[in-house]
C-alpha cells in the first residue's frame, strides 16, 4: 500500500455508477463506462458557475452539495445503464427521476422515519431512552441495509468501480502518472467518500434530534408529538448535511491528528463494505473518468453526446 502524503489540493470528486464511474473537478464533469463489447465510452458535462458560488458558502454549501450530487447522480446513472444495457429498453430520464424519488422517499422513512416512530412508541414518556433506542436503530438499520445489498452480485460490480474510483482519485493526487498499474496501488478506502458522509449524517443526526427534544416544549398529546417530532426531523436534514459536510472536509485534510483519525474511522471501516478491489479494467475505465475532467488527453475511449 502506498503512503499518503499530507499535502492538499485536490478537489476532484467521484461515485461510482453502473459499469463505471463519474468524475467531478471544478466545472466539469465526465461518466466513464466500459459497454458489454469491451469499448470505453464517456460524455462531460460543463456545470454551472452559479452551482459552484453557492458551494462555497460553509454550512449552505453541504445542503447544496447533496442536492446537486443527487440531480447529477441521476443523470449519470440514467447515461451508464443506457451505454451498459442493463435493460433490453433504453432508461429514461423520468423512469430514472421517479425511481430516484421513491428511493430517496424509502430512505427517509426507513433512516429517519420508523426509528423516530418505533422509539416514540415504545418509550413515551422517557426522552433519554427514547432518543437512545432511536439513534441505536438508525445505525443499524443503515449498517444493515448496506451489508445485506453487499450479496447482490451486480452491487458488488459498483462496489468494485467504487473501489476503482478511489484508486484513481488518490494516484492523482500523488502526482503519479493516471494509469491502472500506478492506481492499483493505493487503498479502496478515501476519507472523502460519501460512505463516510452519510455515517457523519447519521451521527450528527442523533446530537441534533436529541438536542430538538431537550429544547422544544412537548405537545400535549401523543399523536401531536409524534407528528411534530417526525416533520422536525425530515425539516433539519439539510442543517444536518451541511454540519456533516464541514465536519468531513475538516477531518479529510487532518488524519495526521489522532482525534480526527478516531473520528473518521468507523466511515473508513464501513466503506471496507461499500468498496471492493477492482480489477485493472475497471481501473481503466477509472482513469478515463479522471482524466476527461482534468482536460488530459484520452486516447482509450469514444466520446459520445
Amino acid at each position: 500500500m502506498v503512503t499518503m502524503s499530507k499535502e492538499k489540493f485536490s478537489s476532484v470528486g467521484g461515485q461510482a455508477v453502473i459499469e463505471g464511474v463519474m468524475m467531478r473537478n471544478a466545472d466539469l464533469l465526465a461518466t466513464a463506462v466500459r459497454k458489454p463489447n469491451g469499448d470505453i465510452v464517456y460524455k462531460k458535462t460543463k456545470i454551472s458557475k452559479s452551482r459552484n458560488k453557492l458551494s462555497t458558502i460553509p454550512f449552505i454549501r453541504g445542503a447544496i452539495t447533496l442536492f446537486d450530487s443527487l440531480v447529477l447522480g441521476v443523470k449519470e446513472l440514467t447515461f451508464s445503464a443506457n451505454q451498459a444495457e442493463v435493460e433490453e429498453e433504453q432508461l429514461s430520464q423520468k423512469e430514472a427521476v421517479m425511481t430516484t424519488i421513491v428511493s430517496l422517499a424509502l430512505g427517509i422513512g426507513l433512516f429517519i422515519v420508523l426509528p423516530s416512530v418505533i422509539s416514540s412508541f415504545l418509550f413515551r414518556d422517557n426522552k433519554i431512552h427514547s432518543n437512545l433506542l432511536e439513534a441505536g436503530l438508525r445505525l443499524s438499520f443503515f449498517v444493515l441495509y448496506i451489508f445485506l445489498i453487499s450479496f447482490s452480485k451486480d452491487i458488488q460490480r459498483v462496489f468494485q468501480y467504487h473501489g476503482a474510483e478511489h484508486k484513481s482519485i488518490y494516484a492523482y493526487e500523488q502526482h503519479l502518472e493516471l494509469t491502472p498499474e500506478n492506481a492499483k496501488k493505493f487503498t479502496t478506502l478515501h476519507p472523502r467518500c460519501g460512505t463516510s458522509f452519510l455515517l457523519i449524517v447519521m451521527f450528527i443526526a442523533i446530537i441534533v434530534f436529541t438536542g430538538l427534544d431537550f429544547i422544544l416544549p412537548p405537545p400535549t398529546s401523543f399523536v401531536t408529538k409524534l407528528f411534530t417530532k417526525v416533520i422536525l426531523r425530515v425539516l433539519f436534514m439539510p442543517l444536518i448535511a451541511g454540519i456533516s459536510y464541514e465536519l468531513q472536509r475538516y477531518t479529510s485534510n487532518h488524519l495526521d491528528n489522532w482525534l480526527v483519525k478516531l473520528i473518521a474511522a468507523p466511515g473508513m471501516a464501513l466503506q471496507r463494505i461499500t468498496t471492493k478491489e477492482p480489477d485493472l479494467q475497471q481501473l481503466e475505465v477509472a482513469i478515463v473518468a479522471i482524466k476527461v475532467v482534468l482536460n488530459e488527453p484520452v486516447e482509450n475511449a469514444i466520446e459520445v453526446y
